[in-house]
């Protein structure tokens, strides 16, 4: 009965839209739950608190769910139609991680794994819980113990039929249902995912310090970017393919089948010109259902501000200068260290007189003072 399950479950998942489908014990990731202390005592996770106060339940899977007798592991392939990496040579961009310029992945996925898990219920009486991502569960460990692929020193999953390209989900049920084979992990001598890091943001192999990571700053950090991580983040506005888009096993990728996933034209690499002009209002429309509307307004700005003051386009001036009175600091912030990079140390004495004038915020000042003195 298990096996005539487990082959209706794949022949129902391909139908389903997904690329790849693997079955795992719950208890087959006690070795991720110890990584994921160290990650947690050495202070890793930076702001993101939920890792921390979730900890507990994200290290074993049955302290989330105790009836969970197997893990369903799902993949979508999210390939991109080109190298990433070209596009960080187009300064007058700025360069969103391919996961982010299609339809949001989880309202994409969630409903296919819930019509599987609906299906799967119906069909067996099983009971079952669906994620995406979200929830406490180590989704990528998971999936390896199922057999869709190995972490990779870089500590995202690696496919040998998809590379680095794949989402994941996962599907929890009271049904024993036999496991597959993990995935061997095939990255040898090769460290090329942790020599590209912009920012030196792996201590180690299959070690990641999240708070020097450009996804993570760019995305997850809601307060000012370091200044020692500004220069090294060039025109990436919305998360960093470098260590997924490096990897040798690529060569045999290929472009998402789902054309939900595919870029949408007004949020593949905007102008940085139309980023720096964006308003709540206009944020919104222009980046509706993707993920990148989850960051807000500010924090994009925020972000395109940085990539402006790396283009080496003064010309962007002229866009960056009415961010000096811009409501949020944050923007604020950027707008002077922008200006810092593009002009002239008379015309930014000229500038900080017309604009320090009321300004507040002490991390505003303190820009103009570093500014002015550097």
């Amino acid at each position: 009965m298990s096996h005539d399950l487990k082959a209706a479950i794949i022949e129902r998942a391909e139908q389903e839209g997904f690329d790849g489908v693997g079955f795992a014990r719950p208890d087959a990731v006690a070795e991720a739950g110890d990584r994921l202390d160290t990650f947690i005592e050495a202070g890793w996770h930076g702001d993101m608190s939920w890792m921390e106060t979730t900890h507990d339940r994200r290290r074993d899977v049955r302290a989330l769910w105790p009836l969970a007798r197997t893990a369903i592991t799902l993949s979508v392939n999210y390939g991109p139609d080109e190298d990433p990496l070209v596009a960080l040579a187009e300064r007058q961009r700025g360069v969103v991680s391919c996961y982010a310029k299609g339809k949001d992945y989880h309202v994409v996925i969630k409903k296919a794994l819930k019509r599987l898990a609906g299906w799967l219920h119906r069909t067996s009486g099983a009971e079952v819980k669906v994620f995406v991502d979200t929830a406490p569960l180590m989704e990528k460990p998971l999936a390896a113990a199922a057999g869709l692929g190995w972490q990779g020193k870089h500590t995202n999953l690696v496919s040998r039929e998809f590379g680095s390209w794949l989402f994941l989900g996962t599907i929890l049920t009271d049904a024993e249902i036999a496991p597959d084979e993990p995935e061997i992990d095939h990255c040898g001598s090769c460290r090329q995912c942790l020599d590209i890091c912009p920012t030196d943001a792996f201590p180690a192999p299959y070690q990641l310090d999240a708070r020097r990571c450009i996804s993570y700053l760019t995305i997850e950090h809601k307060g000012h970017i370091a200044r020692e991580f500004r220069p090294a983040m060039g025109n990436r506005i919305f998360g960093c393919d470098d260590c997924l888009a490096i990897c040798p096993w690529n060569k045999f990728a290929e472009q998402a089948r789902d054309i939900r996933l595919h870029p949408r034209v007004d949020v593949d690499n905007p102008a940085l010109v139309d980023l720096l002009r964006l308003d709540d209002h206009t944020f919104r429309e222009r980046f509706r259902g993707t993920p990148v509307k989850r960051t807000g307004r500010d924090r994009l700005v925020r972000n395109a501000l940085i990539a402006a003051g790396n283009s080496g386009m003064p010309e962007l001036r002229a866009e960056i200068e009415p961010l000096l009175r811009d409501r949020s600091p944050l923007v604020r912030a950027m707008a002077v260290w922008a200006l810092g990079r593009l002009c002239p140390a008379d015309v930014l004495d000229r500038l900080r007189a017309a604009h320090e004038k009321g300004e507040s915020d002490p991390d505003v000042l303190k820009e103009w003072q570093i500014e002015s003195t550097s």
